[in-house]
């Protein structure tokens, strides 16, 4: 984990989000596409092949129920472009995230614009509600360069499975800026879900794409990964997120809506919202 990550952070990963990599096909290919959700970085003895899968056991403490979800209206979808990454603690990161049932052209709009806005800053994956838009949508692709890759849209998804075996990586997020601490998470995991048609479709992942999809799908349930840090982890990014609520503060003359200190001695949030 140190030697890759390390690596990483003295490297192209952590120059300005509108530095653009050359050679990034050549960096995925000798770290066995080892780079970020939003950026995130894996460990050095992440294995690439997904292990047994066992049926989903927990259920996150922050969350949406099924019975819960209510569904997106017109209203609900409507976005100006070009789209800009909502940061901590913009209340619209907790936000209830809306089921989408209607499957047309300003939804493909959406999702094409959430797609440039995750190539302009250097991501690899992007959910609705960190830009603004409260509905249960992300998109990724793990060689985060346009024309490379795979570019996979899951709307409404659910988890059906995950392996019991986890693996820690190195996260960071778009919403967070500069930001980055180790998160463990499941080594691969089933989802069903639907396409920007409204195709119904079942999905395996394992290694990077698995936790792309596991971070974005915190964010559709309203959970931020330093919810899933331990403590220790936590108290070394503590003054960069309360420079992001003094930042919220400043801008838009409001109290922050959380503060990250009234998050002290709180348990890891487990499992999954859905």
């Amino acid at each position: 984990m140190a030697c890759i990550s390390n690596w990483l952070h003295s490297s192209h990963a952590l120059l300005p989000t509108l530095y653009r990599r050359p050679t990034l096909s050549a960096i995925l290919s000798r770290l066995n596409h080892s780079y970020a959700v939003d950026r995130v970085f894996p460990s050095a003895n992440q294995s690439k092949f997904p292990v047994k899968v066992a049926p989903l056991q927990a259920v996150a403490k922050r969350g949406f129920s099924p019975n819960e979800d209510e569904v997106a209206c017109p209203a609900d979808l409507q976005f100006e472009t070009p789209l800009e990454i909502v940061e901590y603690p913009d209340p619209r990161l907790r936000a209830q995230n809306k089921r989408i049932n209607t499957f047309d052209d300003n939804l493909k709009k959406l999702v094409d614009e959430m797609f440039d806005v995750m190539y302009k800053t250097d991501g690899i994956g992007l959910s609705a509600p960190q830009v603004g838009v409260n509905v249960q949508l992300m998109v990724f692709n793990p060689a985060g360069e346009r024309g490379e890759g795979e570019e996979i849209i899951l709307v409404n998804p659910r988890v059906s499975k995950y392996s019991k075996k986890l693996t820690l990586f190195d996260e960071g997020c778009l919403s967070f800026p500069k930001i980055y601490g180790y998160v463990q998470r499941p080594e691969s995991i089933k989802i069903d879900a639907r396409d920007a048609s409204g195709t119904r479709f079942s999905l395996n992942l394992s290694g990077l794409p698995a936790r792309i999809f596991q971070h974005e799908f915190d964010h559709l349930q309203g959970i931020l990964f330093f919810e899933r840090m331990t403590e220790e982890v936590l108290d070394g990014i503590r003054a960069q997120l309360q420079a992001l609520e003094k930042k919220y503060e400043d801008k838009t003359g409001l109290p922050s809506p959380e503060k990250i200190e009234n998050r002290k001695g709180k348990k890891i949030v487990a499992g999954f919202g859905k």
